[in-house]
């Protein structure tokens, strides 16, 4: 069985980028948010959540899912982006679960935003917190998702802020502009094949 390490961090703070370094290493990566966007068009016991909570509108005529519409409910409302994930994340965590004793690595990585905050970092024997500083991570999404400043911080304000999320993460990276990734990754690489390797 793979040892199971979660990876996180705030919008913007680069840990796709730090996850494909380890998928270079030989490490698999299970993407939680791309896996949730998936399962909310094929797992039907989730789209029948969403239909019911959200209206039939949720969906397009070819099931595939209104984003627009969605979004535009749940970042505006935080009882409705907690009633979203509390369906989204158990279909989540069960795909996870799944995918984990299939792989044959010493460990895994999930990588998830909501890593701390949906409570799935129980589930991992470490978790990693990529960390950026904020005004670093704006400027980041509004290059790449065209998002106005105000959005940005919209959704950010979803999200623990980072000193919370220190306090539970086990190992940091800092992707600051500073300091090289990959020689930390490396070191951390090193550290949890030892780890796994205890296990």
């Amino acid at each position: 069985m793979s040892l199971k390490v979660g990876i996180t961090g705030g919008m913007g703070s680069g840990k796709t980028t730090v996850c494909k370094v380890f998928e270079l290493l030989g490490i698999p990566v299970f993407y939680a948010d791309d896996e949730a966007k998936k399962l909310m068009i094929t797992d039907p016991i989730l789209v029948e959540e969403i239909k019911s909570a959200f209206g039939k509108a949720a969906y397009f005529d070819d099931q595939t899912l209104n984003r627009k519409y969605i979004s535009n409910i749940v970042f505006k409302d935080p009882e409705q982006l907690k009633m979203l994930n509390s369906f989204v994340h158990p279909a989540v965590f069960r795909a996870m679960e799944q995918w984990a004793n299939q792989q044959k690595a010493p460990y895994v990585l999930k990588e998830a935003a909501l890593l701390f905050e949906s409570g799935s970092y129980q589930q991992n024997r470490f978790n990693i917190l990529v960390s950026s500083p904020l005004a670093l991570r704006i400027i980041r999404v509004i290059q790449r998702d065209q998002m106005s400043r105000e959005k940005v911080l919209e959704r950010i304000k979803n999200q623990f802020p980072e000193e919370k999320k220190a306090q539970m993460a086990d190992f940091f990276i800092q992707n600051n502009e500073q300091e090289f990734i990959i020689p930390q990754v490396l070191k951390l690489h090193q550290e949890l094949l030892k780890k796994a390797h205890e296990s």
